[in-house]
């Protein structure tokens, strides 16, 4: 190994380059001076991929990580002031570094999470490590987790929460612990995920009728229970009550008209609960076939 042209830490892609980078400086914009950044670039590049090797298995392609890590030695290179005083690499290397979290903390987070909680998350998943070694392989809590993170139970507490943020779940991943073929497998998140309700399309329509219902006689309400609520047919609830069955398809009949007109009368009067028109017809046609005689 070599020590590079400040005395800094010495590495074999530590090239020394000092004189170039003065040249560099006194060059003005133009042919030469692209040439001899391209040039201190291609010399430092090996520097760059082993920062880019530091994180590695972390869920991103290393070819990926050496070209981030390549746009910030493009960047250091371009913003590197010899008369500042300091060896070359102790600029690049956190200039390369904080390219990587960057490129981590804004392009590889399936979930977004403020970078407050990302660096929250990022301190504790050191610190899990670190005492998942020294307490016997259990998984240690919030409070042991901040007090090694040196954070609050509050913080440590939002970091692990956020350590299940960095990648999202297909819906196609299998639940663990759950089965819905009993024990067959094939149980999956999308299979626990609700639907639509179709009875909500109907709440309007069913608190708009109640009020009107306890205001019919005690007879009809009694027929519209039996014929929508009990699903019984207009034979049967002709024989329950003693009557024919022509008069059960009539009473019905009427009593729906009646309710319909009442709440279309009185959202035309009011303007307050009415739906769009299309709804409101759909409304009335489904209304209009709940209160037919079709079952008999």
């Amino acid at each position: 190994m070599r020590t590079n042209e400040r005395g800094g830490h010495p590495h074999d892609d530590s090239p020394d380059t000092a004189a170039a980078f003065t040249r560099l400086a006194r060059l003005a914009e133009g042919p030469e001076r692209t040439a001899l950044r391209e040039e201190l670039v291609n010399a430092w590049l090996p520097m760059a991929d082993r920062l880019a090797g530091r994180y590695r298995d972390r869920g991103e392609a290393l070819e990926d990580l050496r070209q981030v890590a390549a746009l910030g030695l493009v960047k250091a290179v371009g913003r590197y002031d010899p008369d500042r005083g300091g060896a070359f690499e102790s600029f690049a290397v956190p200039t390369i570094d904080g390219e990587i979290k960057r490129h981590f903390r804004d392009h590889t987070w399936t979930v977004h999470v403020p970078r407050r909680v990302q660096d929250l998350r990022n301190r504790v998943r050191a610190a899990r490590r670190e005492l998942v070694q020294s307490v016997g392989g259990r998984e240690p809590g919030a409070a042991e987790i901040a007090r090694q993170a040196g954070m609050t139970e509050e913080e440590a507490a939002a970091g692990l929460e956020a350590l299940g943020s960095y990648r999202a779940l297909s819906l196609d991943a299998d639940v663990q612990g759950g089965d819905a073929q009993g024990g067959n497998g094939g149980y999956t998140l999308a299979d626990a995920m609700g639907g639509p309700d179709p009875a909500l399309d109907v709440v309007v329509d069913r608190e708009a009728v109640r009020p009107r219902l306890d205001r019919l006689p005690d007879r009809e309400r009694r027929i519209l229970y039996l014929r929508f609520f009990r699903d019984m047919t207009q034979r049967g609830i002709a024989e329950d009550l003693g009557i024919s069955q022509v008069h059960v398809s009539r009473l019905i009949d009427r009593c729906c008209s009646r309710l319909r007109d009442e709440i279309l009368h009185d959202a035309a009067a009011t303007g307050c609960g009415a739906r769009p028109p299309e709804r409101r017809r759909a409304g009335r046609a489904a209304r209009g076939r709940a209160c037919s005689p079709a079952r008999r």
